[in-house]
């Protein structure tokens, strides 16, 4: 018999989330945000379900021509570009985009005679110090580009450090607008937490991309109040039971002391799926639909939930590690970590049913 758990991706959900992104910038182009296998969601199932978007975003060039071989012709945007000259050729080749964000990458780029035009995102560092040309370089970069032969169509980005938080993107939108003033170009400037709560970013381009799973771009916001829907859940089932007397301990390191007698459902789920190790006791979990927490230390193989209180539960209860009711927000906040993390860290190990789409 197999294990019980799986991950379901939700093809509905992916469509009414994208709409959903859609509606708040109508005028925008939208570019679909598919990076790390499409934040753990399937590279390939959540491009078919997301086959609306204007354009979308990767990583790398794998990925990119993985999804022009599955016949996706939208444009397709390299977020950090290319890392040796060498790739242009492929690049060319699948009539892919390119983010610049660097005086040698640039430099590198404008060396090349491509035989076919290759549009650039050229990435002003407005503050977020990761990545990006700096400003003094910024239309010195705009002109050599508009010169070089091999230019298809130019647009300028940034990216939003505190889109999320109280800070906002002011400050990084006074040094984008300063720099950019004059550069006739389209911008591509929001990401999902910018679209949703800074409507001045919402250029020519938007990228949104938490929010497409159904994750609200802050963790202060439940994703119900923005209207989004779960893309993933991850359930499992209860496969054995143990009754704790007050004081025993429970697994590895016995970190859970009982302080009553304490029915504890094992859950087939562990770090080696993908869960978080430092969840501790606390960390919110669906039991048939109830609320409850799990307890201890996770193993490899399996979790702990608490089901004093549900006398119904045993071998073979449901079990909701996240998504439908209960966001993966709230576990990584548990957790302390980010929605992010979790989603991308689902274990080649866990089976993967689609629901709503084609599979």
């Amino acid at each position: 018999m197999p294990r019980p758990l799986v991950a379901r991706i939700d093809h509905a959900a992916l469509r009414h989330n994208l709409a959903l992104a859609r509606s708040l910038a109508p005028q925008s182009k939208l570019m679909a945000v598919i990076k790390a296998d499409a934040y753990g969601h399937g590279l390939l199932r959540v491009a078919r379900a997301l086959a609306a978007a204007d354009a979308f975003a990767v990583l790398t060039l794998d990925d990119a021509v993985a999804l022009r071989d599955a016949g996706h012709r939208q444009p397709i945007l390299l977020l950090q570009g290319f890392y040796e000259a060498v790739e242009l050729g492929e690049i060319v080749d699948h009539q892919l985009a390119i983010v610049v964000h660097e005086v040698g990458q640039l430099n590198a780029l404008l060396e090349t005679r491509p035989r076919r035009p290759i549009d650039v995102h050229l990435k002003l560092n407005t503050g977020m110090n990761r990545l990006g040309l700096p400003a003094a370089d910024y239309a010195d970069a705009v002109s050599r580009l508009r010169v070089w032969s091999g230019l298809g169509e130019l647009t300028l980005m940034t990216h939003f450090a505190t889109a999320d938080e109280a800070a906002g993107v002011d400050w990084q939108m006074r040094c984008f607008d300063a720099i950019t003033a004059g550069l006739d170009a389209p911008r591509s400037l929001a990401n999902s937490a910018a679209l949703v709560r800074h409507p001045q970013t919402r250029c020519e381009w938007v990228r949104p991309g938490i929010m497409l799973y159904g994750v609200a771009p802050n963790v202060e916001t439940a994703p119900a109040d923005l209207d989004l829907r779960p893309a993933m859940t991850l359930s499992s089932r209860i496969i054995s039971v143990q009754t704790l007397a007050a004081g025993e301990r429970l697994g590895y390191g016995g970190t859970f002391v009982a302080e009553q007698p304490t029915r504890v459902g094992v859950v087939a789920c562990g770090y080696g799926d993908g869960y978080p190790r430092h969840a501790g006791t606390g960390t919110p979990i669906l039991v048939e639909g109830v609320r409850t927490r799990t307890l201890g230390r996770l193993s490899m193989d399996s979790l702990y939930a608490d089901i004093t209180d549900l006398p119904q539960a045993g071998v073979g209860t449901p079990v909701t590690l996240w998504g439908e009711g209960l966001p993966a927000q709230e576990v990584a906040t548990s957790a302390g970590t980010v929605a992010y993390q979790l989603l991308c860290g689902i274990t080649r190990r866990v089976p993967v049913v689609e629901v709503n789409g084609v599979a």
